[in-house]
């Protein structure tokens, strides 16, 4: 058979891949806990799923809704099974944008939308990369499914319902984080804390409320706490001088005796915390400066003493780290207090492979005792991790470094992507060495370039797969 010039197949549907991706992207599907029982996850997010699966329909695909948790569109026969994890869900879009987050503008070689790189932009990169097979109407051995997951930003209800009810495939890969291969990755905990209300001594401010956080796996950009003041304070000078020290933004609003404070942080993935600034953590220290109620100043000093300008848990006795993933992190993804109730806080860790999840939880207990904080809950992901002799491996390398001439590296992360639901799945793209990491940001896009070049991998990897 003639040798495929893959890229040259992407370029002929070009406009029609850019298109699809922009009304794809034009759909906010943001988790909403529905009561609806065909949209477990809200309109948006199901909308998402049919837009899929009705383009599945129209261009001869084989699909299924499997009841509005996951879905599927197949092609092929054969009796192994090749799969291609991708979702619709995105996270939600946040503060700061300089454009309309589901505009889908394209400009200066970039379309800029939430879940343009995570994961929407790389799905259509996928669903095209399967047109293009069945289009050219190559032979293959074994089937190839897109399985499309609507909960994979929260806490993976779509995959566990899935694979109650679908086969496993034998092999597959996630288009979802980094290319060359991401053939291990993290394991991932995310731990619910809770303070226990005291009745202790006032002091000369008593914390109202504070607020920081919407997702366990987001750095926060954004935090407020308001305070109820005993005497006239003068705040403005001192936390003006502590947002300076610390390059962030904020305000303080006085009426009468309230304080508002808010300060603006930066945003990033919780697998990176460390290349954001946690607007709670920081918020939470300029407090811990303050005369506080006695159970605020417990919260805040909790936080503070564990948490600030540490990332890798070394300060709470969590500093672990093996050769294959490197270190544990952590991300204070949410923060919430009253003086009714006291504190929550969630935590989002991701953990090596020598690390083990009974040692990290005890570890958490014993050192938040003293604080009157306790583990309420908390759910665990284990870590995963491929043969670099497997097949997928092997095929994936080939493929790569067929299409873009470059060393196929095998590389670690601490992000979870949907390759760990599969018993062999590994991360296939569609960020490239040396792009910019914009997941879960503002202003977030994909490079148009790169979208058309991971079609293209995609295809010859979905090709060379199961032929």
């Amino acid at each position: 058979m003639e040798a495929i010039n893959w890229m040259e197949e992407v370029k002929k549907r070009e406009s029609n891949i850019l298109e699809e991706t922009k009304r794809f992207l034009q759909i906010k599907s943001v988790l909403e806990e529905s009561v609806k029982e065909d949209e477990p996850f809200g309109e948006g997010v199901a909308k998402a799923l049919h837009f899929l699966l009705d383009k599945g329909n129209d261009d001869g695909f084989t699909t299924k809704n499997v009841d509005g948790y996951a879905g599927h569109i197949e092609l092929g026969e054969g009796k192994e099974l090749i799969g291609i994890l991708c979702h619709v869900d995105v996270v939600p879009e946040g503060d700061g944008w300089s454009v309309d987050p589901y505009g889908a503008e394209i400009k200066d070689g970039k379309i800029f939308a939430r879940g343009a790189i995570d994961d929407k932009g790389p799905t259509i990169a996928a669903y095209y990369a399967m047109k293009i097979v069945k289009e050219l109407g190559l032979p293959l051995s074994k089937r190839v499914r897109m399985i499309i997951g609507t909960d994979e930003e929260s806490d993976w209800r779509c995959v566990d319902h899935y694979f109650k009810h679908e086969e496993m495939p034998t092999m597959g890969f996630a288009p979802d984080a980094d290319f060359p291969i991401i053939y291990a990755e993290k394991g991932i905990t995310d731990v619910e804390l809770h303070q226990q209300p005291i009745q202790g001594t006032d002091g000369d401010y008593v914390l109202t409320s504070f607020e920081s956080g919407r997702r366990y796996n987001m750095v926060p950009d954004y935090a407020k706490a308001v305070l109820t003041v005993k005497e006239e304070a003068n705040l403005e000078k001192t936390y003006e001088k502590f947002l300076n020290k610390h390059h962030v933004k904020g305000t303080v609003e006085v009426n009468s005796n309230k304080y508002t404070l808010t300060l603006e942080g930066v945003s990033a993935h919780g697998s990176v915390p460390q290349k954001g600034k946690n607007a709670g953590v920081l918020l939470a220290s300029f407090l811990h400066e303050l005369a506080l109620n006695e159970q605020a100043r417990q919260f805040v000093t909790y936080v503070n003493h564990y948490f600030l300008e540490d990332t890798i848990g070394e300060r709470i006795g969590l500093h672990i780290r093996d050769d294959v993933t490197g270190d544990l992190t952590v991300n204070v993804g949410i923060l919430s207090y009253t003086h009714e109730k006291a504190g929550q806080i969630g935590l989002n860790i991701r953990y090596p492979v020598a690390a083990s999840i009974d040692t990290i939880i005890s570890t958490i207990k014993k050192q938040s005792e003293t604080y009157q904080i306790s583990v309420k809950h908390f759910s665990d992901s284990k870590p995963h991790h491929v043969d670099q002799k497997h097949k997928l491996i092997q095929t994936l390398q080939q493929v790569y470094q067929e299409q873009t001439g470059e060393e196929p590296t095998l590389i670690s992360i601490g992000g979870g992507t949907y390759a760990r639901a599969l018993e062999a799945g590994v991360a296939f793209g569609p960020l490239f060495p040396g792009r910019e990491e914009v997941a879960h940001e503002k202003d977030e896009y994909m490079v148009v370039e790169d979208l058309l070049k991971a079609t293209a991998i995609y295809a010859q990897a979905i090709y060379e797969l199961a032929k």
